[in-house]
């Protein structure tokens, strides 16, 4: 197989053409970013593609020359290739552009403009989707500060098998009615996937508002109110004191951040309940060797998953780490990423020692007399999700970051120790049940990704021609 071939042998009447003998021309898009001269022109942003389609909903215009216009204008049928991402599944991927407007397209893109006569640019685009043609472009992207890329002469150097046009036609309309149906079970999957998603954010939510325990504590009269709870925990810090310098008292909690709180609960914040200060991880760049002392990356915390694939071996010195070894009962905070991510938490449940931390995350211990299990809960609400949002700073083009002092004010509730089992208990319950669900879910997407190559596999390869 060569040049993203995706069968040896062809039906009769099939030849491989390179890319480049189908198209009669190409073109990198317009840099300009402003301009003070020349008419207002919407000009086609990455930003503009979503799932595969134009969105022309919010155009980003940009003052051009009629020359300017004239060299970059988009036409029925053109063929957009994104040509750079910070995605290697999204690079190299081909648009077919179809529109009522004016468009022209920013240097993210390609345009390629094929010759009518010999091929039909929806069959081009969908070849292109192809395990075969993925995998080619794959291996001969640039990949350079986090973004990759591909070139013209990578793109029209690809093979393609060409039939007549009036078959090409005819194996688009298949695949068309064949993806239509595939389409919608993917639309279904997605709606009840985002529905377990809206469903979990509520099971959290019910459980730092009491709501999973109201029979418990009608049940429960008599326990030890948090107020007390929080009183012993504070009196013991005092006196356990062996810091540096005088003993700070921890922040205190902003009166209106919290909801109305149950009876025998109390407002807290996270700095009242550490057992010792937060830490930040340490460098953990990649040793290459196969060797060196074993680091979490940040996608272990991402998804949850603090097993070995999560890993990497680094070049850190063990004087460096020696305090930042992984301790069952440690929760860990991503203190840089995207805007919707930055902040998340998770609480570490594996060996001791099995890795340090990285740089990106910052450590919170918490006192024993509160369940880490519990502030994990609260940690991942969308109420704290939302404060971390709001506190995460960063300039555009980066990922945003909070830091320990953000972390420290977190506003928490707490509720009596015994409850926090109760609630910690049925929230592992119910999230138990929708992870299962959650899973089945993605195994249907999967399995429907799987059969859109099979069709797309077998169209390419004569299969649904008619």
């Amino acid at each position: 197989m060569v040049l993203g071939r995706l069968v040896d042998t062809l039906p009769s009447g099939w030849l491989w053409k390179q890319f480049g003998e189908l198209v009669t021309y190409s073109q990198n898009g317009i840099s300009k970013r402003r301009s003070a001269i020349g008419n207002p022109t919407p000009v086609l942003r990455l930003a503009d593609i979503r799932e595969g389609m134009i969105n022309e909903s919010a155009p980003r215009d940009i003052k051009l020359s009629d020359q300017e216009v004239n060299k970059y204008v988009l036409r029925d049928g053109d063929l957009l290739c994104i040509r750079v991402n910070g995605s290697r599944s999204l690079t190299g991927r081909l648009v077919y552009f179809r529109t009522t407007k004016v468009w022209t397209y920013c240097d993210h893109f390609i345009r390629f403009r094929l010759k009518p006569e010999i091929s039909d640019s929806k069959y081009i685009a969908y070849y292109f989707q192809t395990q075969a043609v993925r995998a080619h472009l794959s291996k001969h992207m640039v990949s350079t500060a986090g973004q990759n890329t591909v070139s013209q002469a990578t793109m029209l150097g690809i093979a393609v098998p060409v039939p007549s046009l009036h078959q090409q036609q005819v194996i688009v309309a298949e695949i068309e009615k064949q993806f239509s149906r595939l389409d919608e079970a993917v639309a279904n999957l997605k709606r009840v996937k985002a529905n377990l998603k809206r469903y979990k954010a509520a099971v959290l939510k019910a459980a730092v508002e009491g709501k999973l325990t109201e029979d418990w504590r009608k049940a429960h009269p008599n326990v030890e109110p948090a107020s007390k709870l929080l009183e012993r925990i504070l009196t013991e810090r005092r006196g356990k004191w062996t810091g540096k310098g005088k003993y700070k008292e921890p922040s205190v909690l902003e009166p209106t951040i919290l909801p109305m709180l149950p009876e025998g609960w109390a407002g807290t914040s996270l700095d009242h309940l550490l057992r010792e200060p937060l830490r930040n991880g340490h460098s953990a760049k990649a040793s290459g060797s196969g060797q060196g002392l074993r680091a979490f990356t940040l996608s272990a915390v991402t998804q949850g998953d603090f097993s070995e694939r999560n890993t990497k071996l680094t070049v850190a010195h063990a004087s460096k780490v020696a305090g930042l070894w992984a301790q069952p009962g440690d929760i860990y905070v991503e203190r840089s990423n995207t805007p919707e991510l930055v902040g998340l938490a998770r609480l570490y449940k594996g060996p001791a020692r099995f890795a340090f931390i990285p740089d990106l995350l910052i450590r919170v211990r918490i006192t024993a007399e509160v369940l880490a299990q519990f502030v994990e809960v609260c940690l991942l609400s969308e109420r704290v999700r939302r404060y971390f949002r709001s506190k995460a700073q960063g300039i555009s083009g980066t990922m945003p970051k909070i830091d320990q002092s953000v972390i420290e004010k977190t506003p928490l509730p707490l509720p009596p120790f015994q409850e926090q089992g109760q609630i910690v208990a049925e929230v592992e319950r119910r999230l138990s049940v929708i992870e299962e669900l959650e899973a089945a879910v993605q195994a249907n997407l999967t399995r429907a990704d799987r059969l859109r190559q099979s069709i797309l596999s077998e169209a390419f390869s004569g299969g649904l021609h008619t």
